[in-house]
């Protein structure tokens, strides 16, 4: 009788689970950290520190990362768009 709690259980944690990566940010620069393409690194995020501006959501390595983006983020956003189009274009 005690296992009869089990599978609902699981099935709840499972289901919970999927609900949460179906509302995961999806990120511009295929959710490469936005502060690492601006300084010309390549920093694959799961983009749970995001920020969004004019509507795009950029994700962030870190909270330090997201930090220092904001400082200047027009020029930093023109910094990793560029980045992001060399490393695209196999440069």
């Amino acid at each position: 009788m005690t296992k009869t709690w089990l599978k609902p259980a699981i099935a709840g944690a499972l289901a919970l689970g999927l609900a949460s990566a179906a509302f995961a940010a999806t990120g511009e620069f295929d959710d490469m950290c936005a502060m690492g393409l601006a300084t010309g690194k390549q920093v694959k995020t799961d983009c749970s520190v995001s920020e969004e501006i004019g509507g795009k959501t950029y994700c962030f390595g870190n909270e330090a990362a997201r930090t220092e983006f904001m400082k200047d983020p027009q020029a930093n956003i023109a910094k990793a768009q560029s980045a992001y189009q060399q490393e695209k274009s196999g440069g």
